[in-house]
């Protein structure tokens, strides 16, 4: 009997790992670093005179075989060009057709899919419990296809940290997360996708055991059921406290930080800020836009963006977007004929 214990407690251990390295040759084909591309932020030159830069690195995973690819907003939101490079060193463009900034997630489409790829099925984070043993592949610290594995240590609403923009539900992992894993897969053990990586939790910077991911059906729900587009700015939305500071003519407002090239934002004319400055401990680009309304609605009132989000999603090839903005002291208005790009 003690004979049997010894083999037994030998046993287990290599036989999660060997089914975790079967999993791994399975689904890695799928998983993606992303290279975003930015030009300078230089207000007194030229477009065509910025240099344009490699800004950024993440993760992604394919998802389907017409190259639709999940990852996390923060990393392609405003990024002026996309280069996606997979396991077996093919490297395509890419676009966002669509993102969720409040939370965290986007998807890509590629300008094709390469030869001996594979794309992975998306899972029903509904059933997923607390104690499952899951596994992340991305790229920390720019090392690509890196796998580390852990527990779901927990479900959390997470809706707080977009001020209840939209209802978020997150996966807290203790499995190893870094800078570069954002937007990479949580796999569950059959090989699904039930997760995308978004942040850690840290007081050093680096891993402490307290990763989060979106759940899958989150992820399903906001952007593969809904309506959704990309705009290619980020910004602050701001409260009182910063609209006072400000001297907005009303509380609340967009102050718009960065705009990308050949964006819906940048083709309607709205401009990012150009001033760093710190103010109440954060860092932000001051010299932008402030957005004060979207197709009349104001920005900044309880529920507006939920209501935005609706307006926007009815908008068709044709019709006009028009957005009220403040600018250098000025009210004035934008408006373009809308040329978004669905999913």
């Amino acid at each position: 009997m003690r004979w049997f214990a010894v083999l037994v407690s030998v046993w287990l251990p290599t036989a999660a790992m060997a089914d975790f390295a079967d999993l791994f040759d399975r689904v890695s084909p799928s998983v993606v670093v992303i290279h975003t591309f930015e030009r300078e932020a230089d207000p007194k030159a030229k477009e065509a005179d910025r240099q344009v830069r490699e800004s950024g690195l993440g993760s992604g995973v394919l998802i389907s075989g017409d190259g639709l690819v999940l990852t996390a907003s923060h990393v392609v939101q405003t990024a002026d060009a996309l280069q996606i490079e997979f396991k077996n060193g093919a490297k395509v463009r890419g676009r966002v057709v669509a993102s969720e900034p409040a939370a965290d997630i986007a998807l890509l489409l590629l300008e094709s899919v390469p030869d001996g790829v594979s794309f992975v099925r998306i899972g029903d984070s509904d059933r997923v419990r607390v104690g499952e043993q899951v596994c992340v592949i991305g790229a920390p610290y720019g090392e690509a296809h890196t796998l580390t594995v852990g527990y779901i240590s927990a479900r959390r609403d997470r809706s707080d940290l977009v001020g209840g923009l939209v209802s978020t539900e997150f996966f807290q992992t203790d499995a190893a997360i870094n800078k570069g894993n954002s937007g990479g897969p949580l796999f569950n053990v059959a090989g699904e996708v039930i997760g995308i990586v978004s942040h850690i939790a840290s007081r050093s910077g680096g891993n402490e055991g307290l990763g989060f991911a979106v759940t899958s059906n989150t992820v399903r729900h906001l952007l593969l059921e809904q309506k959704s587009f990309w705009s290619g700015m980020e910004g602050i939305v701001l409260g009182p406290g910063m609209s006072a500071i400000l001297n907005l003519p009303d509380v609340g407002g967009f102050l718009v930080q960065r705009v990308a090239d050949n964006s819906p934002a940048a083709a309607l004319g709205l401009r990012g800020g150009d001033i760093p400055a710190v103010i109440r401990d954060e860092e932000l680009m001051l010299g932008g836009d402030v957005v004060l309304s979207v197709q009349g609605e104001p920005v900044g009132k309880p529920g507006s963006y939920q209501r935005i989000k609706d307006k926007l999603g009815r908008i068709g090839p044709g019709d006009t977007l028009s957005v009220t903005v403040l600018r250098a002291g000025k009210i004035i208005e934008l408006s373009q004929t809308a040329k978004l790009k669905k999913n």
